[in-house]
This record gives C-alpha cells, structure tokens and sequence, in this order.
C-alpha cells in the first residue's frame, strides 16, 4: 500500500482535482483529506486514517499543543469518495489553506498523498533539494 510519485494536476472550474488511477485503489471507496502539515492537503485511505485518529486519541487533551494540533488537524478533516471521473472535490477552505487556484502537485509520501499548490511544491523542492543528502545522512546515520 506504499504510495509513491510525483504527479502535475490542475483542479477545474468546480474545484475537482482527478487522483492518479495507480492512486485509486490504495485510497478505497472513502478517504479522508485534511489539512496536511507544510501548507499541504493530506489524503489518507480510510484505514491509514482510523490507525491515525487513534493515536491522537491517546493525546492527552490537558497538553495545549495536543488540542491545538487536534483542533487544526480533525477540524479541516472531510471524508471523500471518487465520482465516476476518478475526481474528488476540494473544498474551498482546504484549497485557501493550501493557496490552491489551479495547478497542483499531487506527491505519494508512503501511507498518504499530499495536494500541494505547484508554487508552494516547487518553493519546497528548492528550499530542500540541496539539503536532501544532509536529511539523508541525519535520519539514518549512515545506514541507506
């Protein structure tokens, strides 16, 4: 169920973004797609989800960044289906928090998609490209 790749979309004039087909089937029939960390949209099959939303629920809620992230994270959750066309529609306070007009990039991180804005992705890349080898070295000590 790994999902990987990069791939270039643009929404419509109804704000409906068509998911990769190689995509469709780790998502499911229902998804959840939320406000993703980074100024991205997460998109996460429903199980990948329900294992997610449990391990929030073991936050403790008198923690105030625990609420915080609860709040901001489950607030902009909405659960998605395909229509016949394989799209899904994006609704229109994700797409302001993603600064998602048109063109979008839509990335396979593992258990989850991410929908970023080209000019935020491509702010992104740049930002981090130099220092992949770096993140590399830090996150695995050596061992890749």
């Amino acid at each position: 169920m790994l999902m990987m790749g990069e791939f270039r979309h643009a929404i419509d004039e109804k704000k409906r973004l068509i998911i990769p087909s190689k995509y469709r089937e780790n998502l499911g029939s229902s998804f959840v797609l939320t406000r993703g960390i980074d100024k991205c949209l997460f998109l996460y099959p429903k199980e990948e989800w329900n294992h997610l939303t449990e391990k929030l629920h073991t936050l403790s809620f008198t923690k105030k960044d625990a609420r915080n992230f609860m709040r901001f994270f489950l607030s902009g959750a909405t659960e998605l289906e395909f229509d016949k066309q394989g799209r899904i529609l994006l609704p229109m306070n994700l797409l302001e928090y993603a600064s998602i007009q048109k063109d979008c990039i839509i990335v396979g991180v593992g258990e989850r998609l991410e929908i970023w804005a080209k000019e935020e992705w491509d702010k992104f890349y740049l930002a981090n490209e130099e220092n992949f080898s770096d993140i590399a070295e830090h996150l695995f000590d050596g061992e890749v």
